[in-house]
Parts: structure tokens; sequence; C-alpha cells
């Protein structure tokens, strides 16, 4: 499960950023997570609180937001909602699309106190 080491190094994360800004806890964590990557949102939530555990990030709320996936195909050149990774465009089929949005884990915000 590489969702554990994904929440270590969010928490690897927020941690510098303690060290930067100087704060006692973190009361809430938003976390970008993307349809097409390889990332289970659940799995996510599962194992938080036991990483979390002894850190700066016990006891925060995490959220989750769902980045949905978007292309722009290379043949046809728009910009097109895509529901797989390796999908082909739905407007003209063509098989070369670049995703542009919706692969990405990204530590969004915090809350802090």
């Amino acid at each position: 499960m590489h969702e554990v080491s994904l929440i270590e190094d969010v928490i690897g994360l927020i941690e510098e950023e303690r060290r930067k800004q100087d704060f006692l806890r973190v009361r809430v964590i938003r976390l970008r997570v993307g349809k097409l990557g390889h990332v289970e949102p659940e799995a996510l939530r599962f194992c938080f609180d036991a990483v979390a555990l002894g850190t700066i990030a016990e006891g925060a709320r995490l959220d989750i937001v769902m980045v949905a996936g978007q292309g722009q195909c290379l043949g046809c050149g728009q910009l097109v909602a895509m529901d797989d990774r390796f999908g082909d465009c739905p407007l003209c089929g063509d098989a070369r699309v670049k995703i542009i949005a919706g692969d990405e884990l990204r530590l969004a915000e915090m809350e802090v106190e």
C-alpha cells in the first residue's frame, strides 16, 4: 500500500512548513487527489490516523478534494474530460491525449494554530 508512504511524505512537508512558520498544530489538511492518479482516497483516509500518531498532524482532519481528469487531444486540439488515463479522445478518437489535470496529489492547504 503506497498510500502509507504518500501520507508520510505529506506529513514531512507539513513538518517543514512548521519549521518555517512556527505553528503549534495542524487542524485540517486538504489534499487534491486526481481521479486519473493511482491513489485510492479511502486508503489515504484509512492509514492517515495511524501514520499521523505522534506527529504535528495527530488529530488533524484530512479533507480530500477529487480533481477530475482532463486532457488535450493532440489530434483535434480540444480540451476533453478524461475518465481513463490512457483513453482515446472522446471527440475524434485519437489516442494521443496529453493529460493536463487529474493525476496530481497535492497538499492544497492547511489550517493551523
